[in-house]
């Protein structure tokens, strides 16, 4: 592995000269560069500020990818098989550490490796995923950050906005495990908030609407996790909600700007910078397996007045005052 510390030490002062003497295309391998490799199981808002996050937490500490970092990014397209061929491609190149960002894209990578650090990203609960052992010692070649959600605050959330809620419509896909975690969690902590969970199965993206559709009339709101799945075809959802005045809240906020009308949850591109941050660790020398899992602790509140006018709720001013941010 290349030692980050002696490559600052040593290559950053020649980086203008090199660079001026032979441009490399992005990407391109370089024997006396850092090299890292990310991938996602599918593209969506959320998932898309992780890399972002990330990338941009390298290139402050002076790592540009095409320029100072070997950098490679691809998405599986919310292929399951896809994102396994990506992490043996990746295992075959030997990049200094893999960063796969959601549940079933670390568990392709970890399947693929046991000797290339894996810094794992936006994963619900990396042990039942089988990823770690335990987050406070993972041990092995892997680590990273979760994304766990605040399932009570959601609840909360949903109760403070609209109190006559009897009955939790949620959509997941019962083949990503993270959602199957956030599901039964769900359920376990709902009956205490007096809300009972409805779910409606989406194996795939293209299921979704038909999803939302099975659910209405049997539901008084819409609630989505942090699904990879499900995310990816949102505004299916929104759709829904708005034409038969359903109340619909997500468990990212990122989902608000697209149509969700109330989230509390964690700014990703944070997570992304939370996980480059652990990433330089390791490029200088730190053992993965000896770094504690990483939770994310602030959370913040999303409210889309608009579109919640359209589901046929009114939000209160003393909500919107609590609002960290407010989509128009």
């Amino acid at each position: 592995m290349t030692s980050f510390g002696s490559f600052r030490a040593a290559v950053l002062p020649a980086v203008a000269a090199a660079l001026m003497a032979a441009a490399l295309p992005l990407g391109a391998a370089r024997a006396d560069q850092p090299s890292v490799a990310v991938t996602a199981i599918v593209e969506h808002p959320a998932l898309d500020a992780v890399v972002a996050g990330v990338r941009d937490t390298l290139a402050e500490a002076g790592l540009v990818a095409g320029e100072t970092l070997t950098w490679r990014y691809e998405s599986a397209q919310g292929n399951p098989a896809t994102a396994a061929q990506i992490a043996r491609k990746f295992v075959g190149d030997a990049p200094d550490v893999i960063v796969p960002i959601s549940t079933p894209s670390a568990q392709a990578v970890v399947a693929a490796t046991s000797e290339i650090p894996v810094v794992f990203s936006a994963v619900t609960d990396p042990v039942a995923a089988r990823l770690v052992v335990a987050p406070a010692a993972p041990g092995a070649n892997v680590t990273g950050v979760t994304d766990l959600s605040p399932m009570n605050k959601h609840l909360d959330l949903i109760r403070r906005i609209t109190p006559d809620v009897a009955t939790l419509g949620a959509i997941f896909n019962p083949g990503e495990a993270n959602a199957v975690v956030l599901i039964d969690l769900l359920k376990e902590l709902a009956p205490a908030h007096g809300i009972t969970v409805v779910t409606a199965a989406a194996p795939k993206s293209a299921a979704v609407l038909a999803a939302a559709q099975s659910l209405v009339g049997k539901v008084d709101a819409f609630y989505v996790g942090t699904d990879n799945t499900v995310v990816s075809a949102l505004e299916a959802i929104v759709k829904v909600a708005v034409d038969n005045q359903i109340p619909f809240y997500a468990g990212d906020t990122n989902s608000v700007e697209r149509g969700a009308m109330a989230a509390v949850g964690f700014n990703y591109y944070d997570v992304g910078r939370q996980t480059g941050a652990m990433v330089l660790r390791i490029l200088d020398g730190a053992d993965p397996g000896g770094m504690p899992v990483e939770g994310v602790e602030i959370v913040e509140l999303f409210l889309n007045p608009g579109i919640a006018e359209r589901m046929g709720v009114t939000i209160s001013a003393e909500m919107l005052d609590e609002a960290t941010t407010i989509v128009e």
